[in-house]
């Protein structure tokens, strides 16, 4: 039977028992092998070259490139050329490693680990804060812990600072006294509600000190549409009862600013009427409740921040309260928030480092940091104890296997929560180096399934920007399921799609985490490349970006599902 009848696994068994590096197409092995049976000499580990393909494969003479395009030629096989390296032309490759390892329990002691350094009364890991910092430290303590190099970058970003806890309050004013609801009002009546469980500040607000006797009205803006409404609202606070993202809130702080608004209130509410609830209003404990969650808003679209209207986001039942006594009542609100947004504090982006034998790099990645008003266990505690795991597993591969071909990093960014800040700086401190030796960015945040398969699923979505990635992620997804390690795949429901449209279309990768910087920002002129990236998110997080984000609802088994896969790519993509 001739090499051309053998399967490329047969054939890729035949060259390691020979000693052989193993290429990944069936033609370039049928190729190494032709040139072995004509006893010329291989050497199972490349040498250092000029030329990267050839030091890939030192077996690539003329002669054997040759018989490889004879094979081209008479297969009509379609060439595609995977950067400066050549990883794979044809579309019969196939991923033949082995799944890696993963120790879900290390992953959990990682995440205990991190949230344990969150501030000791908000719980969170504000970007910027010491508790950020503590975090990056630790992470880079691990690092060096595996056997790693360290780079611990650091990196100044327009960043807020919440001075003081935040104050937000009515009264109804009594019967007998003035000024209403001071301490000479007899008869009034004060409700105070509760920072992180009533009430969230937004992400850039500005600051103010508001008491009862300014007498500052409440405007009740509706869903925001009317910009008659806004108009009206100046010297107000303004009100708004809707879901708010990131795109709305940038636009809801514009308008507060544009239109001289005092402050801003987003209240969380179900607008379905409970038929179809978000998730923010079915956390367990607090059912019947919308609770308000921390998001941020997007810098870039601000002429200058807006230092002195506090923006804050209020359950629903707060905001209900709110507009019955003081929107359409006699009550009174007090407002207190001291954040200072004006100026830059220091984000940082640890990385470990295993050499490889070319600067060609893959890079996997996770947030840090997290909102300030939690613990963030899912996100992305989740993602960068998964990326300490891999840290560490692929320690222990190169002690087994020797030096990577690829330059492999592991890094964790701050800064996310407020505007993929950390990576952001990352892709432009090392531009030029990402530019010319970026292989592929792993992005691992909220990867993640809560242990509550029943009720809110057992999903995961594995997506990248570039087809040829996804083709192997997919071949590796069903050795997943065959192997089924663990049990995991009996257990977890694996979607994967590639996403390789335009920016901002709806068959293009999202901008929404550290991956995006990789696959956008490294495009500076027009016919750039855009950097390949795959990502994993994980489903059911209920308690995203809210206080009770922690560890009594984590599940670090799920973790090993993307672990496993995405590493066993990167794996192969390193030593074959």
């Amino acid at each position: 039977m001739g090499y051309e009848d053998q399967t490329h696994v047969e054939l890729g068994k035949l060259l390691k028992d020979r000693g052989i590096v193993v290429p990944r197409t069936k033609d370039e092995r049928i190729a190494a092998l032709i040139w072995d049976d004509n006893n010329q000499a291989i050497r199972s580990t490349p040498t250092a070259s000029s030329n990267p393909f050839q030091e890939r494969f030192p077996w690539a003479t003329a002669s054997v490139i040759a018989v490889v395009v004879m094979l081209i030629v008479g297969g009509s096989v379609t060439a595609i050329f995977f950067g400066d390296t050549i990883l794979g032309w044809f579309s019969d490759d196939e991923f033949d490693g082995e799944l890696i390892d993963f120790d879900s329990a290390q992953a959990r002691a990682f995440a205990e680990g991190l949230v344990a350094l969150g501030d000791s009364e908000w719980q969170g890991r504000m970007s910027g804060s010491a508790s950020e910092h503590a975090a990056a430290q630790s992470n880079l303590d691990n690092f060096s812990d595996f056997g790693l190099s360290i780079e611990p970058n650091s990196f100044a970003v327009p960043m807020f600072e919440i001075q003081e806890e935040p104050i937000l309050s009515i009264c109804m004013p009594g019967v007998i006294g003035f000024p209403p609801c001071a301490f000479t009002d007899l008869g009034s009546q004060e409700t105070v509600f509760t920072h992180r469980s009533d009430f969230v500040l937004q992400g850039y607000s500005g600051s103010a000190d508001y008491q009862y006797q300014d007498q500052i009205p409440v405007v009740d803006l509706g869903n925001a549409s009317d910009d008659g409404t806004w108009e009206n609202a100046s010297a107000s606070i303004g009100m708004v009862f809707g879901q708010g993202g990131v795109s709305s809130n940038t636009q809801l702080f514009i308008k507060a600013q544009e239109n001289d608004l005092y402050g801003l209130i987003l209240v969380t509410w179900d607008s379905t009427d409970g038929e179809n609830p978000p998730n923010n209003c079915k956390i367990p404990g607090d059912e019947g409740r919308c609770v308000p969650y921390f998001k941020s808003v997007d810098t870039s679209q601000f002429e200058s921040m807006p230092p002195g209207i506090p923006f804050m986001m209020v359950s629903d039942q707060v905001g209900e309260q709110i507009r019955d006594d003081v929107v359409n009542g006699e009550g009174l609100i007090r407002m207190i928030v001291s954040v200072d947004n004006q100026g830059e504090r220091d984000v940082k982006a640890p990385c470990g480092i295993l050499p490889g034998k070319t600067d060609e790099l893959i890079i996997f990645g996770g947030h840090h940091d997290t909102v300030y008003n939690g613990p963030g266990a899912v996100d992305d505690t989740s993602g960068s104890a998964s990326v300490l795991e891999l840290a560490r597993q692929f320690a222990n591969m190169a002690d087994s296997k020797g030096q990577p071909y690829y330059t492999m990093k592991f890094c964790t960014w701050g800064g996310e929560e407020e505007g993929l800040h950390g990576s952001k700086a990352y892709v432009a401190a090392y531009l030029g180096q990402l530019q010319d030796n970026l292989r592929l960015y792993i992005n691992l945040d909220m990867n993640h399934v809560d242990i509550d398969l029943d009720t809110r699923g057992n999903s995961l979505w594995m997506f990248g920007n570039d087809a040829r990635d996804m083709k192997y992620v997919n071949q590796i997804v069903d050795q997943f399921r065959q192997e089924n390690p663990k049990g995991l795949a009996s257990k977890y429901t694996i979607n994967t799609q590639t996403l390789d449209g335009p920016k901002g279309e709806s068959d293009g990768m999202p901008y929404n985490s550290d991956h995006g910087p990789f696959v956008y920002d490294i495009q500076q002129q027009d016919g750039d490349e855009r950097g390949r990236a795959i990502v994993c998110y994980g489903s059911g997080s209920w308690e995203y970006h809210t206080f009770h984000d922690d560890m009594d609802r984590f599940n670090e088994e799920s973790l090993a599902v993307s672990g496993i896969i995405y590493g066993s790519y990167a794996a192969w993509l390193a030593w074959g």
